[in-house]
């Protein structure tokens, strides 16, 4: 059986000709209803690996597959969540999850029928994750934390078989970060969704993710393929635990020789 994503050797340059290679060679391949994590140092190609991914971007060489599809365009059946929640701030809260829905087919052109069914299915979601009765509020009246939650339900809202995420905690404090790994390990939990997530925080990557994948220094290649064992579902406690800190660590030795 094929991977849900797969990158084969791909290779992507910024600035045309003789420009910035980003990532050269990058294989991955991602099954379905998996947890991926992407790590690496800074500047490896990770945002680059979520672009070309999602069909926001094309390589100059290699392939990429997306449910056994060739990535030729943007992949309608992902949605992405990025580090800045980006929310429109003269839209109320129910009107930027129902954004993508104005966007997407066919929901585009069954927004109008199914306005009930799509309003009612974007306040369940604001209500898993801890935000029931904030629809009529506008970004500005919520906190950061809150405003990331929206972002990740808009990024539901059009029920995405992928999930894409590039870095959406990192901005947050520590407690609101630690917090919105539970709410994202429970929506994984809930939906089965396939997820790849970028992030520079390896104590993330290894609560969230069933394999931790290391990228190279530019231009970007794999080097390492982690998987995780820890049963699911985890708690936080375990990220004090000495077995979760060793497989941290090791992660952080890989991380310092590519930088290197």
């Amino acid at each position: 059986m094929s991977a849900f994503v797969a990158l084969e050797g791909v290779s992507h340059v910024y600035g045309g000709a003789g420009g910035t290679l980003a990532v050269e060679g990058l294989s991955l391949s991602v099954e379905r209803g998996e947890f991926a994590a992407v790590v690496g140092p800074s500047g490896c190609g990770k945002s680059t690996l979520m672009k070309l991914a999602t069909g926001l971007q094309f390589p100059f060489k290699g392939t990429i597959r997306i449910a056994g599809e060739a990535v030729t365009k943007p992949v309608k059946i992902a949605g992405m969540a990025f580090q800045a929640p980006t929310l429109l701030p003269w839209r109320t809260t129910l009107e930027n999850l129902l954004l993508p829905l104005e966007i997407v087919q066919p929901h585009r052109s069954q927004l109008s029928r199914k306005k009930g069914e799509y309003v009612a299915r974007a306040e369940k979601l604001l209500a898993s994750v801890g935000l029931g009765g904030v629809s009529a509020k506008y970004p500005w009246e919520l906190s950061g934390g809150m405003q990331m939650r929206a972002s990740l339900c808009r990024a539901l809202i059009h029920e995405p078989d992928l999930l894409m995420l590039d870095e959406p905690f990192a901005a947050l404090d520590a407690f609101t970060r630690e917090e919105l790994w539970g709410v994202i390990r429970d929506l994984h939990a809930a939906r089965r969704i396939t997820v790849v997530l970028v992030t520079h925080d390896l104590r993330e990557a290894v609560f969230l993710a069933d394999r931790v994948f290391v990228m190279s220094a530019r231009p970007g290649r794999i080097l390492l393929e982690r998987r995780v064992h820890f049963e699911r579902p985890r708690d936080l406690e375990i990220t004090y635990t000495p077995e979760f800190q060793a497989v941290a660590h090791e992660l952080r030795e890989h991380i310092h020789k590519a930088r290197q």
